[in-house]
């Protein structure tokens, strides 16, 4: 059967009529094979699509080749189906050639696989989705010869209207997967910026900033500054590895260890300890978390201080000295048991203490040298007579002018502390 242009017409606008208004995909095509029924008769008739190309499909994960997205005329297929599961038959080979096929006898046909025992005839058409196949539609009849080659462009038309189906519902679940994705980013973000410290603390003697720069919308770096109760501050930096919402989870799950321990009057060591047994337990194992955690006895300027596979803090010494307070263990979550030892320094009147993630030192220029280590304790003793306020949004200047403005690859989190 050939159709004319008026008739193609005719076909699609009612097809249209009536898919317009959903995207349903078994109601769209119920629709398609109702409309072919009353041109190409059939027995049994399948609309098939490889599994990988219904990325978007509700259905539960299944390990067949070839989905059956909707079909009329066959009984429940086994679950060893051959076509279904390894892409056999006359269908499969459709699909993985992406040519058609009409078969007058089916007996004699060489892809043939028996999907119903009445069927004598067949024939399948590719539905093509730009170069890609993406499945196959397929007419089957109880009489010999029951389609000819007149008969493909038929139904190849509706193949073309079952791939525009596909993909408007395709298009349109992507939309709100990228909907809820983005309200997930939002929500996640909002979490993640009230873990942060809304404001310094104010503390006599002292001014202290900090600030965080994720690299992406959700980032991996944290800092924190809290009271203990005999009234010294703690003051915390970690790093949680990769990026993203898993990687905020990660840093919630911290954030929730550190205050738990530090509020029970342990020393630096045990506390580092148990976050170390207690952090796999939250995360799944799939995360390790690096930490600089000081308590700074303001009265005296005493600083105790522990790092976990963390870069060490730095203390700037009136006379323009750096003094990096080294007492490194293994980051939090690699070795279920890990020894942690604390030391302890001074800050004196006119000194400056800064904690920071590897995101500052680490940021690269164009020709891919890094800012480092010497260049983060020049920009502060440059800046040093600065509020830590200002301090911090000068090193943050000096970064983005060594790396000409590119974009951060990794977090950027920085904590300022001054002795006045």
């Amino acid at each position: 059967m050939n159709l004319t242009y008026e008739q193609k017409y005719q076909l699609l606008f009612g097809l249209f009529q009536k898919i317009r208004d959903t995207l349903d995909l078994d109601e769209i095509m119920a629709h398609i094979l109702d409309t072919i029924q009353s041109i190409l008769p059939y027995d049994a008739a399948g609309i098939f699509a490889l599994n990988q190309a219904l990325v978007l499909d509700d259905s539960p994960p299944t390990s067949n080749l070839i989905a059956g997205m909707y079909w009329r005329g066959y009984d429940p297929r086994p679950t060893d189906d051959e076509m279904l599961t390894h892409g056999k038959g006359i269908i499969g080979h459709v699909i993985a050639s992406g040519t058609s096929v009409v078969a007058p006898d089916v007996r004699l046909d060489r892809y043939y696989v028996e999907g119903r025992p009445e069927t004598l005839s067949e024939i399948a058409v590719p539905i093509l989705r730009g170069e890609r196949t993406l499945g196959a539609l397929n007419l089957e009849s109880d009489r010999l010869a029951a389609y000819n080659e007149n008969d493909l462009e038929v139904l190849q038309f509706f193949a073309d209207a079952a791939a525009i189906a596909l993909e408007k519902a395709i298009l349109h679940r992507q939309l709100l997967e990228k909907e809820l994705l983005d309200k997930q980013l939002e929500l996640a973000k909002d979490v993640q910026t009230h873990l942060l410290p809304m404001a310094a603390p104010s503390l006599p003697g002292y001014d202290i900033a900090g600030i965080c720069i994720p690299a992406e919308e959700i980032g991996g770096d944290y800092y924190d500054f809290f009271f203990l109760p005999d009234g010294r501050l703690g003051i915390a930096v970690a790093d949680v590895s990769g990026h993203g919402i898993a990687a905020a989870l990660a840093m919630s799950a911290f954030r929730v260890l550190l205050r738990s321990h530090t509020q029970d009057h342990l020393g630096l060591s045990p506390i580092a300890s148990a976050i170390n047994k207690q952090l796999p337990e939250s995360t799944g194992g799939r995360h390790f978390i690096t930490m600089v955690y000081c308590v700074l006895d303001p009265a005296q300027g005493r600083v105790n201080f522990i790092s976990c596979g963390h870069p060490a803090p730095c203390r700037l010494q009136a006379d323009g000295g750096c003094e990096l307070l080294k007492k490194n263990g293994p980051a939090f979550g690699i070795y279920p048991e890990a020894n942690y030892q604390a030391g302890e320094n001074t800050l004196a009147p006119g000194e400056i203490l800064v904690l920071y993630t590897d995101g500052v030192v680490e940021l690269e220029n164009p020709t891919g040298q890094a800012f480092g280590m010497a260049r983060l304790t020049q920009a502060v003793q440059s800046y040093r007579s600065l509020p830590a306020g200002a301090l911090v949004q000068k090193i943050i200047a000096e970064t983005q002018a060594f790396s000409d403005n590119q974009a951060c690859l990794d977090d950027f989190t920085l904590v300022v502390v001054k002795r006045v």
